[in-house]
């Protein structure tokens, strides 16, 4: 894994060691006198401060400085993109140094987490099995230059930083794994892995153990596959928790579409990312302890891939969930809300405050939103609104669309069953979270679509190209800071 880690301090000064600096340039004031130049070369060479814009400038000895554009008055989701365009500028720098989290508008606390994540965010890529690294600059140091009466706040916003950015790149990583290096039984080791390390208990269910369960979702789904399933139930209980909180994740490890398969096109080609629901909510438990989060979280990571075989699950057949209902397929490639069927079942039976699903779960989610929004809908408007204020503050955007049971549960109707897996061509994304609302008893409960926000094509703002870990840190605010229902 590249950039998971990387030590980030709070200083004073610029260290002797820093190779790049970034100082903050609004489009209006002072310019750092570091920088050698004054606004009227700066506009020269088309640099205006506005957010985002940066203009090296190298030095025979010393750091390269970079000017950053900061705007006027920028947000903490403006500084994060801020920094991302630092570390981008300074790509083949191994140690950088930025004044990025001092004298902004922004509390301390909250610019130092923003500005560390842009950096880590923005430096991560995903080598996976290339043999030629001279391209791979690693990222050694970031130092957050401060004044001393931010110190104290900037190292607690640093810290925190860290241990989302971590989350995010986790998430990134798993998500980018081919298929063939990453399976239902791989993703379950790693969290056996990552659980001894963070705190957490772990429990790992097999094909057998999920027969007796009754989870006929996630095993109908693996019918046609060679790789078994898995199920991994995660647990974090700290002394005294305030509130309880489900979190159910889509771990489709590879999906063909099943019988109903798949076109050959790019789209196909990133269904290894099918799991990126999964592997948000695992980064996600990861982060909990580190962050002394007061809530009790348990997590259910729905894992198997998706494949066609002369075992595959057909058109037609009938599957029964974990909670008895029953389900007549009309549709293969619908496969993720089959799954996630019976984790919400499993979630709603331990009584929690909420329980929030995450999926890339539909193509109209994505149609209807692009690449920068999620999908968010839900049977509580509380809780609705607590998943779109944390989507606010951390830059990973969601757009509410209506679960409209009365008029479209119809859609849903099973001559043979109590319900069908597909509900016809149009409002995909709302039939498929009436689907798995019939899974969540009267638990306050929201729904994640994240299949247009799963992936970029390109580095943007804090995003980079490939998998994006959209949710992780969301999901990390929503537990930490998440109070129940009066």
């Amino acid at each position: 894994m590249t950039n998971i880690v990387t030590p980030v301090s709070v200083v004073r000064s610029v260290p002797r060691g820093a190779d790049a600096v970034g100082l903050a340039v609004g489009m209006s004031g002072a310019v750092p006198r570091q920088l050698g130049l004054n606004r009227s070369v700066l506009n020269a060479h088309g640099f205006t401060g506005a957010v985002g814009q940066t203009l090296a400038v190298p030095s025979r000895e010393g750091p390269m400085f970079v000017a950053v554009g900061v705007g006027d008055g920028a947000t903490a989701n403006q500084l994060r993109d801020a920094a991302a365009a630092f570390a981008r500028a300074a790509n083949k720098r191994s140690n950088l140094a930025t004044n990025l989290a001092d004298g902004t508008s922004v509390d301390a606390a909250t610019a130092a987490q923003a500005v560390t994540e842009g950096i880590l965010l923005a430096r991560y890529h995903y080598v996976g099995l290339k043999t030629d690294s001279s391209n791979d600059t690693s990222l050694d140091s970031v130092s957050l230059v401060v004044v001393a009466k931010h110190d104290s706040a900037a190292t607690k916003g640093a810290a925190h930083g860290v241990v989302t950015a971590r989350a995010a790149n986790l998430a990134r990583q798993l998500a980018n794994t081919p298929p063939s290096h990453l399976t239902a039984k791989g993703i379950a080791a790693k969290a056996v892995e990552l659980a001894a390390e963070s705190g957490l208990a772990i429990e790992v269910f097999d094909k057998d153990q999920l027969a007796v369960l009754g989870c006929g979702g996630l095993l109908g789904v693996n019918a046609g596959s060679t790789e078994p399933p898995r199920m991994i139930k995660l647990s974090y209980v700290p002394r005294n928790p305030k509130a309880h909180v489900a979190l159910v994740g889509k771990g489709v490890m590879y999906d063909s579409g099943g019988i109903s398969l798949k076109p050959s096109n790019p789209m196909h080609a990133l269904m290894k990312m099918d799991m990126s629901g999964a592997a948000a909510v695992l980064a996600t438990m990861t982060s909990l302890k580190a962050l002394g989060c007061r809530n009790q979280v348990t997590a259910w990571l729905m894992c198997t891939d998706n494949m066609p075989s002369g075992s595959a699950m057909k058109l037609g057949d009938v599957l029964t969930i974990r909670n008895g209902k029953t389900v007549e397929i009309h549709n293969t490639d619908a496969e993720g809300r089959l799954i996630l069927a019976d984790g919400l079942s499993l979630a709603a039976e331990t009584k929690p405050d909420a329980i929030i699903d995450i999926a890339t779960l539909t193509g109209a989610a994505m149609a209807a939103l692009g690449s920068d929004f999620a999908a968010v809908i839900g049977s509580d408007d509380a809780l609705i609104g607590r998943v779109r204020a944390s989507a606010d503050a951390t830059d990973e955007q969601v757009w509410q669309l209506p679960l409209a049971k009365d008029r479209y549960r119809k859609l849903l109707d099973s001559l043979v069953a109590d319900m069908k897996n597909v509900g016809g061509p149009y409002a995909g994304a709302t039939t498929a979270a009436i689907f798995l609302s019939e899974f969540v008893g009267d638990v306050p409960w929201a729904h994640l679509d994240i299949a247009g926000t799963m992936n970029v094509d390109s580095d943007t703002g804090w995003k980079s190209k490939g998998a994006t870990g959209f949710g992780a840190r969301l999901l990390i605010d929503l537990a930490t800071n998440f109070t129940p229902n009066a």
